[in-house]
C-alpha cells in the first residue's frame, strides 16, 4: 500500500561534481565498513549522466582505502537489453569505471544478462539475485543501497510513467519492459524489489528535471520516483537540481 506522507530527506548540491563527490564518499564508507565487518554488503546500481562522475569518485576512494574486500557485491536496478560491451549497457559503464578499477572479482558481479531475451534476463538476474540472499540468509530478499537516478519524466531505474496499474504491481524482483527511450527493451527491478530495499539514494542531475523532481516530492505526485517515495519510510535525495523556493 502506498502512504500519502512523502518520507524523504533531500541534500542540495551546486554542482553535478560536488554531488557525485558527496554520494562517492557515503558509498565508500558503507563498503568499508562491510570490509571491516565481514558482512555482505548488496548494491543496486543504475546508469544516467550522474553515473559516469560517481563510479570514478567513488573507486578513487575506496582504492585509496586498500582492497574492496568480499563483503560487498553487485546487482543492477536495471539494464538495456543489449550486450555487455554495448556503448548503451549500464553493465559497461560500471565495469570500466568501478568493478574493474577495484579488481571486484567475478563471484561479487551479478550484472543481468542483457543479450538474452528480456523475458529470460529477467528471470536469470531474479534466480541469481534470490540465490545470493538465500545464502547469506537474507530474508526477505532485499538489497542493502540501491543507487538510482531520476529522468526528464521522473523515471527511476526503468519504470517509467504511464504504465498500467497492474503492471506496477506486479511483485516480480526483476521483470521486462518496453520503455519510451532508445534502446526500448529492458529489464528493471519492480517497485516493489526498491521499496524493500534497506536504503535508497536518488541521485538527481542535469538539466529539464526541475519540474518532474518538484512533482515527485509533492504528496500529490504521480510521477514513478513519487510512487516509489511512498512505498518506502525514508528515501535519500542527493539534488543538483535547483528549485524554484515557491
Amino acid at each position: 500500500m502506498e502512504s500519502s506522507k512523502r518520507n524523504f530527506d533531500c541534500h542540495a548540491f551546486a554542482t553535478d561534481d560536488e554531488l557525485a563527490e558527496a554520494a562517492a564518499e557515503r558509498f565508500a564508507a558503507r563498503i568499508m565498513a562491510a570490509r571491516t565487518e565481514s558482512r555482505l554488503f548488496s548494491v543496486a546500481l543504475s546508469g544516467g549522466r550522474i553515473a559516469h562522475r560517481f563510479f570514478a569518485a567513488a573507486a578513487k576512494l575506496i582504492a585509496a582505502q586498500g582492497a574492496i574486500g568480499s563483503a560487498t557485491h553487485f546487482f543492477w536496478a536495471d539494464e538495456r537489453c543489449v550486450p555487455p560491451d554495448h556503448p548503451e549497457s549500464n553493465y559497461r559503464t560500471a565495469s570500466e569505471l568501478l568493478l574493474e578499477t577495484l579488481a571486484v572479482p567475478a563471484f561479487q558481479i551479478h550484472r543481468i544478462p542483457g543479450e538474452l531475451p528480456p523475458a529470460a534476463a529477467a528471470s536469470r538476474a531474479a534466480t541469481e539475485f534470490a540465490n545470493v540472499m538465500a545464502r547469506n540468509s537474507i530474508r526477505p530478499p532485499r538489497v542493502d543501497l540501491a543507487l538510482l537516478g531520476m529522468g526528464e519524466d521522473g523515471h527511476i531505474a526503468s519504470l517509467f510513467p504511464e504504465e498500467p496499474v497492474n503492471t506496477q504491481a506486479d511483485p516480480a524482483i526483476f521483470r521486462a519492459v518496453v520503455g519510451p527511450k532508445p534502446p526500448p527493451n529492458r529489464v528493471t527491478m519492480g517497485y516493489f524489489t526498491l521499496a524493500a530495499a534497506r536504503e535508497v539514494w536518488v541521485l538527481v542531475s542535469g538539466t529539464g528535471k526541475e519540474s518532474a523532481l518538484k512533482e515527485s516530492l509533492s504528496t500529490s505526485g504521480k510521477t514513478p520516483l513519487a510512487r516509489l517515495l511512498g512505498m518506502r519510510p525514508t528515501t535519500r535525495i542527493l539534488s543538483s537540481v535547483h528549485l524554484p523556493l515557491k
